[in-house]
């Protein structure tokens, strides 16, 4: 049995702990709500980008011919994102699994394939497995920003255009609320235009807070599509005209939605990151407080234990006098 000497250096140990880990939930508490608010301000454009292209697609515009190939794929690209630090779960692992599980695939195909990794934690796993890498972009986990990920969407659509690339997919966490992350694999090119539109836009971005409340607030919303479904465009009338041409208008518009979608991706995946920061901190959290009240129910019983082992001896050494 631990003396009390020893029970009281433990508490003192775990105490310290508790303020380090709840330190660290407060800190990713608050660069959440910064992630939260730099998605919501991405949403206007991406909602009118989409707009646009949805109001082409109900004019019975045939959009495959325009902007998808279909050949053979050789060569595939693989965007991964995930972060520069660990201590947020299982968030990292996950992404590194489905990573090596995409490789493996397109090699059994016979497919050669290139990383972009977003993230030190993909880009160390990158180069331990001996993966082929298209370069280093670790600043974008931790300092997100729009140029960086046009210059990579222009990068790949010159390789795709190239022949030098015949696929591309993104790995990152969809980010529905402080308490729900989606591991998603999103296909980027070739590009189909109706299936690219259709992912998952349901996002929480009020709640910081990764409760039973907040978990089943998102179920209930998810229950209740028609309510919360993102709405398709209509066309503005039957016969309005578009300038200079629809295909000189539509390769403009789809070069600026694959950018949206890798920079949509890359916000999603950094609040991800820190969502689950703040719920494995909150969680480690309440594990020190447990451990907590049982070694003060430990050093409560040895100290009563020794007073009476004390009083004992007392008692005795006066019956004997």
């Amino acid at each position: 049995m631990p003396s009390l000497k020893e029970i009281k250096n433990r508490i003192a140990s775990v105490n310290s702990t508790r303020k380090i880990t709840s330190a660290m939930k407060m800190v990713a508490s608050s660069k959440l709500h910064h992630a939260q608010v730099m998605i919501e301000n991405m949403l206007p454009y991406e909602s009118m980008l989409e707009h646009i292209l949805k109001t082409f697609i109900a004019s019975d515009v045939d959009m495959r011919s325009l902007f998808t190939f279909n050949r053979e794929v050789k060569h595939a690209g693989l965007i991964v994102f995930a972060s520069n630090s660990s201590l947020c779960g299982g968030f990292n692992a996950n992404v590194l699994k489905m990573m090596q599980k995409t490789v493996e695939e397109f090699e059994a195909q016979g497919v050669e394939v290139t990383i972009y990794p977003v993230g030190r934690k993909v880009a160390e796993k990158v180069h331990k497995l001996g993966y082929k890498s298209a370069g280093n972009f670790n600043h974008l986990a931790d300092k997100p920003n729009f140029e960086d990920c046009q210059a990579i969407g222009h990068e790949l659509r010159k390789m795709f255009m190239a022949a030098e690339i015949d696929h591309v997919d993104m790995i990152y966490h969809h980010f529905k609320s402080a308490g729900s992350q989606i591991l998603t694999r999103k296909h980027l090119l070739p590009i189909d235009v109706e299936e690219a539109m259709n992912y998952d836009h349901s996002r929480d971005l009020e709640s910081t807070v990764a409760t039973a409340k907040s978990v089943e607030y998102q179920r209930n919303k998810d229950n209740n599509k028609e309510e919360y479904q993102y709405q398709h465009g209509k066309a503005l009338n039957s016969n309005f005209i578009v300038e200079p041409d629809l295909e000189t208008v539509l390769l403009a518009l789809i070069p600026r939605y694959v950018n949206l979608m890798i920079y949509t991706a890359l916000l999603d995946s950094n609040a991800s990151e820190h969502a689950a920061r703040m719920v494995a901190m909150q969680t480690a959290t309440d594990n020190a407080d447990e451990l907590l009240r049982q070694l003060n129910l430990q050093y409560n019983k040895s100290r009563q234990q020794a007073i009476t082992s004390e009083l004992l001896d007392i008692v005795g050494g006066s019956v004997n006098n």
